[in-house]
């Protein structure tokens, strides 16, 4: 007789130990923060940045978060029990802050990012904007500026530390930082520590 019966999902408490246990690029500092209460049973939540000030933490280059929720009941827009959602954002240069395929341009390099680490997915949603702003009075010196902010979420299938990694791999990114880069300076008045 043929055995029928799903294999057997890891629990949250597996899971949430392999999101712990996922290693980083050198210039992209994580760490474990609060989850956002009441959207699912379980959660896990990490904020990670790019090259992190060693004195405040900020980060002037690019920012993330990722979320992991677990709901048993699999609720129907999440089509299963797991759901990741994701929040990444870098400033740019002006000039490319105008570019009309600026926000395809991040979408793709989600899924891109995604897809080279066969990092499944389903019923996948999300936003990119993208924002220019010009300071005036006390801020006039800031000048002319320009950000990127991708919130996306979708369903993942198999190991959810490929997720992760696409995920860092996606903050990196945004914040020109593309993969194999460690260590490089990067060039751009937006970017610069000053």
């Amino acid at each position: 007789m043929e055995d029928h019966r799903r294999p057997a999902s890891p629990t949250f408490a597996q899971v949430a130990e392999d999101v712990r246990a996922v290693e980083y690029r050198d210039d992209f500092s994580v760490r474990e923060i609060p989850a956002p209460a009441g959207l699912a049973p379980d959660s896990i939540a990490l904020a990670g940045d790019v090259r992190p000030d060693a004195t405040t933490g900020d980060s002037v280059f690019g920012t993330g978060r990722f979320i992991l929720l677990h709901d048993d009941s699999e609720p129907a827009s999440w089509e299963g029990p797991w759901r990741i959602v994701c929040f990444a954002q870098a400033p740019l240069e002006s000039d490319i802050g105008v570019d009309p395929m600026l926000a395809d341009v991040a979408w793709s390099w989600l899924v891109d990012a995604l897809t080279s680490r066969e990092a499944s997915f389903h019923a996948e949603a999300g936003t990119a904007t993208k924002t220019l702003s010009r300071g005036f009075g006390s801020l006039a010196a800031e000048g002319d500026g320009s950000q990127i902010e991708l919130r996306a979420s979708w369903s993942p299938t198999g190991p959810i530390e490929r997720h992760v990694e696409a995920w860092a791999e996606l903050v990196c990114m945004l914040a020109g930082l593309p993969p194999g880069s460690e260590g490089i300076e990067m060039l751009g008045s937006r970017r610069s520590l000053q």
